[in-house]
């Protein structure tokens, strides 16, 4: 259920994320728009970077998620985890789990252990959190900038 609230959640903030940071210089005028504006316009577009790249790892868990509780003959084991010169480990899987930090399908076996099923392509992870730091330093740039400029107004 959380993975669906996820699913629908991740678009509508990559969406409103993209029309802030457009918004916002689009509205002050791109040749007109201070510093602070084209920071916090760049925050709101790497974080509608970071959501949208999100979303689309979701996508492939809830595929595996779908593949996995699918029953039928073909079901055991677990048709996700099942990754290809690994036979031996997927035949003794019982269980799987999602982790959304960082985002991967992970594969309970017997015993206790566990393993990453691949299901989320290797670039997702990197760039969600590439996006999101920049994202995280584009903004506090742009409260410094703000308090900066601020404290300037103040002294003149």
């Amino acid at each position: 259920m959380l993975l669906l609230l996820f699913i629908l959640f991740g678009p509508a903030a990559a969406v409103g994320l993209l029309f802030y940071g457009l918004g916002a210089l689009v509205r002050g005028g791109l040749r007109r728009a201070d510093r602070r504006v084209w920071l916090r316009s760049l925050a709101a577009l790497l974080g509608a970077g970071a959501a949208a790249l999100y979303t689309w790892g979701l996508l492939f868990i809830a595929g595996a998620v779908v593949e996995a509780e699918d029953g039928g003959a073909d079901s055991s084991p677990l048709r996700p985890c099942r990754t290809p010169g690994h036979w031996q480990r997927a035949l003794r899987v019982v269980d799987y789990k999602v982790d959304y930090v960082p985002l991967r399908f992970v594969c309970k076996t017997e015993g206790g252990g566990s393993f990453d099923a691949e299901s989320v392509p290797g670039y997702v992870n990197p760039a969600v959190l590439g996006f999101a730091l920049a994202a995280a330093v584009s903004a506090g740039a742009a409260v410094y900038e703000s308090e900066r400029r601020a404290g300037k107004d103040l002294a003149a």
